[in-house]
């Protein structure tokens, strides 16, 4: 669990334990009462040894597949650290009979794709209308054996790979945290990071990679999941069709034998290198995922960091020892680790921080919890693990997660079934048995020197264009390598009555009722976001929705935590550019705590001093870490420049601006800008509409605005008379960023969907767009490229942001204003567009799938003022868009010798 500010290094490949998601959980949840993930679930072992998993899920016309290969990291040779995560990336290079990439037919599909590899596996996952199951099958099947790995591709996919390699090593995080797991696991391939070291990486050879891919990709290695609205038959039947068809190897499936992971303990670690904030990792070593000493090690992490009223934000956080503070629990196949770590506050010593972990562990070792704190903890995990699986496709993720790791499908069932055997005593033994100090591997990083950013650049002068860019990759081509599915029409979306009204006071709701799980969402905008901070002072927009849980007349923080937390609630307020956004979820039975409480602190919040100022140190620490973080800063840095000092979207928080608020700030915005006239709140879930209404009256009904709206300008921006280029230099960075920008436009905007769809075939998907398959796939320029635009009630910037080594990144830049022209003077095709329109609608029907997903919909939809109605016609409005107006939009919204540039990192030179 993450507690406070969210790092910006997310330890990427790792599948542990439940997958659980950090909400709390309700103590009187009845469990019994819910049906277990494996139930229902149809196993088969095909002739070939394929395992297939079944799972029928007919809430929403869309299906998940998921292909796992028993074969990670751990399976590495020595010498060949990262050829596990270099296949994956080949693996979508095509094959002998579809020699292209598989990106662009999982894109024409209208698939949600991905991959990942980690310590023990690598999976391959989808969603996808569930009339596309057949074609996804046999592209997987096809690419199971048949992988085209030639020297071109391996060594385009090595630039790309290596380029992602030293993005991580942006990241302090990421630095220290290689550095303490090699310490952990210094003779085991644990120890090495999943995605590889760029000196091995560049040393792979075709061979190796061939007799990697032949000796671990076999139909005996693998695990197939499809959950959705299918028929088990029917899908078993596509399974051995496709896969089925596939000979088991005649050699048998040989592992070479590791050495036992044996961590080694007791040791520290210290790095001193340019960064924003001391950074602690403390690491002990745990048994593997099946020993049944997990579910109280798990129940340990609850309790740690599991939410405001946890250990460590009590302890850690509400002491301004440290501005976030995390635990969790990596149970692996062979092993594993019991992680803990914090970002110190300004001014404080991570050695104190560690003494502070170090005496919550022994009056855990020393004295046993109370039953209440046990069934806190108990009730988090289970109603976490419920909550998180109301989605298709993260079922049949844990599905194929326990089947790979530990053979048994509802391990997950029989993990929960053991938290709730789990007794004060069992936690008390395992603090001692596998805490003690002596096992501690302890990582410091000590910032050498804070981040200093450096502005340069000047005005660019257009030179003569380079000859980069090849053809752009005809669908056509596409599709005559397109299996083809059964051809049905598109399910339309269904609204299943939407209810809208709005009370006396101005308050906008919308409700939906989805029986599908006993849960509910919430989903809320308040026209109180960092836009204002124009009118008032940069930070006091984010600060005042920051505090809007530490009190209210009749409860203290943590009173409020605890009413939260001890019945299953989330609820989170964040500010954004439009607004702050409120999201809460709940078990249906606790609807009405959640709805209390949040009237309540949009009414009645009284902003405690010493809880501000915590909160401003909390603050002053982000701005740290942003200012180190190049995706971040660049973003920033691009946004001032594109928009003057009196835009709305000009001002962003600095240190000296957040140290010169007063809590006094923040109660004159909370009683300006909180109003009822200017908040909608969306519910999707399972209630009772009547009673929810006359809830809602109840609780906000009284509500009245003290003082006049705020009101604001958002003048129109134009573009750089000519293109601009800022180079954000951050020391110690090794991969750079850049955003090439422009201004945009707003939602209700005639060209919204033509810039959609325009969007959509210039960057939307890195591997199927125009700058994918060119920077990308064809140069291998970038680890990845995407063109997004914010489009909402106020117009926001168009982007288009890749990620390059410094001696790439002119020549990407370069390529990328190229494309540009050129698809302004060619225009994109027909052909193009047609599959841009079926791929948006696609995915939108799968993204419907997820309650959230058409909670958000709604909300933003009703913030900008359209109708309910919007949410079913928004394929019908991309088939009505034109080639010419998709052209168009493309001329009038992106002009290359007008934009502003700014790369992030590196120090690097650039003239376009």
């Amino acid at each position: 669990m993450t507690l406070g500010l969210t790092p910006k290094f997310v330890k990427i490949f790792l599948f542990v334990g439940l997958m659980l998601l950090s909400t709390s959980l309700a103590v009187i949840f009845p469990l019994n009462s819910v049906e277990g993930l494996g139930s229902g679930v149809t196993k088969t072992v095909l002739d070939n040894g394929l395992t297939v998993l079944i799972k029928e899920i007919p809430t929403a016309p869309v299906v998940s597949l998921q292909v796992w290969y028993r074969v990670g990291s751990r399976h590495e040779p020595k010498g060949e650290n990262g050829i596990a995560h270099q296949l994956e990336h080949l693996m979508f290079k095509g094959t002998q009979s579809r020699p292209v990439q598989f990106g662009q037919l999982f894109y024409a599909l209208g698939s949600s794709s991905n991959a990942f590899t980690s310590y023990d596996m690598t999976a391959y996952h989808h969603t996808v209308r569930a009339d596309q199951l057949e074609p996804l099958l046999i592209l997987e099947a096809d690419r199971l054996r048949h992988t085209l790995i030639t020297p071109d591709a391996l060594e385009s996919e090595k630039r790309v790979v290596i380029s992602e390699l030293q993005g991580y090593e942006n990241s302090p995080e990421y630095r220290l945290s290689r550095a303490v797991m090699a310490a952990l696991y210094p003779k085991h391939p644990y120890g090495l990071p999943v995605g590889g070291t760029a000196s091995d990486v560049e040393q792979l050879t075709l061979a190796a990679v061939k007799s990697f891919y032949q000796q671990y990709y076999r139909p005996d290695n693998a695990v197939v999941v499809i959950a959705g609205n299918v028929r088990a038959a029917r899908a078993l039947e596509l399974v051995k069709s496709t896969f089925g068809a596939i000979p088991q190897p005649p050699e048998p499936l040989i592992s070479p034998p590791l050495p036992p992971p044996g961590a080694v303990s007791g040791q520290r670690i210290r790095l001193r290198e340019p960064g924003s904030a001391p950074l602690l990792q403390i690491l002990v070593p745990i048994p593997g995922i099946t020993h049944p000493d997990q579910a109280a090690l798990d129940v340990l992490d609850m309790l740690l960091s599991g939410g405001r009223s946890s250990y460590f934000y009590q302890e850690l956080m509400e002491t301004g020892q440290a501005s976030s503070a995390y635990s969790y629990v990596a149970a692996l196949q062979e092993g594993g680790w019991f992680e803990m770590g914090a970002i110190a506050s300004p001014d404080q010593s991570l050695e104190t921080i560690e003494q502070s972990i170090g005496k919550m562990l022994q009056q855990l070792a020393e004295r046993p919890l109370s039953l209440a704190e046990l069934q806190r903890a108990k009730q988090q995990l289970k109603a976490n693990f419920i909550l998180r699986n109301r989605d298709i496709d993260a079922q049949a993720s844990q599905l194929a997660n326990d089947e790979t790791l530990t053979g048994d499908y509802r391990f997950s069932d029989r993990h929960l079934a053991a938290i709730e055997k789990v007794t004060a005593a069992d936690v008390q033994r395992v603090v001692q048995t596998y805490f003690g100090r002596d096992r501690w591997i302890v990582g410091e990083f000590i910032p050498s020197e804070f981040a200093d950013v450096e502005l340069s650049g000047r005005p660019a002068v257009q030179t003569t264009a380079h000859n980069l860019i090849g053809e752009p990759v005809d669908p056509q081509t596409i599709a005559a390598y397109l299996p083809q599915g059964s051809a049905q029409a598109a399910p339309a979306v269904k609204n299943n009555g939407v209810e809208t009204f709005t009370l006396e006071n101005g308050l906008r709701v919308l409700l939906l009722v989805d029986r599908s799980t006993p849960t509910v969402t919430l989903a809320g905008r308040i026209d109180a976001g960092t836009a204002y901070d124009l009118l008032t002072q940069p930070g006091v927009a984010n600060l005042t929705a920051a505090n809007l849980l530490n009190g209210t007349r009749t409860k203290t923080a943590l009173t409020l935590a605890q009413t939260l937390e001890d019945r299953g609630i989330s609820l989170e307020f964040s500010a954004f550019r439009d607004g702050v956004d409120v999201e809460g979820y709940a078990l249906a039975s606790e609807l009405p705590t959640l709805l209390a409480t949040l009237g309540e602190v949009l009414q009645e919040a009284t902003f405690p001093e010493a809880e501000f100022k915590l909160s401003q140190q909390r603050y002053l620490t982000a701005l740290g870490l942003e200012a180190d973080d190049p995706v971040r800063w660049g973003r920033r840095v691009l946004q001032e420049t594109l928009y003057p000092a009196h835009h709305p979207l000009h001002p962003f928080a600095t240190p000296e601006s957040v140290q010169a608020i007063q809590r006094q700030d923040l109660l004159n915005f909370y009683r300006a800008a909180y109003r009822p006239d200017r908040t909608i709140l969306t519910l999707v879930g399972d209630f009772d509409p009547l009673a929810v209404r006359s809830r809602l009256k109840d609780i906000f009904g009284p509500w009245q605005p003290p003082t006049a709206p705020l009101s604001l300008t958002f003048p129109a921006v134009s573009p750089p008379p000519q293109t601009l280029f800022r180079n954000a230099v951050i020391a110690g960075k090794s991969q750079a960023i850049t955003y090439l920008g422009t201004p945009g436009i707003d939602r209700r905007h005639p060209r919204f969907y033509a810039a959609m769809l325009m969007n959509h075939i210039l960057g939307g998907d890195t591997l199927a767009s125009r700058l994918g398959t060119e920077i990308r796939d064809r140069q291998g320029l970038t680890y990845g490229i995407y063109s997004f635009f914010t489009a909402s009630r106020q117009a926001g910037p168009f982007m288009i942001q890749l990620q390059t080594a410094p001696e790439d990144t002119a020549k990407a830049i370069q390529a990328t204003l190229q494309l540009l022209r050129e698809a302004r003077r060619q225009g994109f095709t027909a052909a193009e567009l047609e599959a841009a329109k079926r791929s948006l609608s696609n995915t939108y029907l799968v993204e419907l799938a997820n309650v959230d997903v058409v909670a958000r919909t709604l909300l933003a939809n009703a913030s900008v003022d359209l109708p309910p109605q919007e949410l079913q016609q928004f394929s019908d409005r991309l088939q009505q868009v034109s080639l010419a107006e998709v052209n168009q939009a493309l001329r009038e919204l992106i002009d290359p010798e007008r934009l502003v540039i700014v790369t992030a990192g590196p120090a690097v030179s650039f003239s376009p």
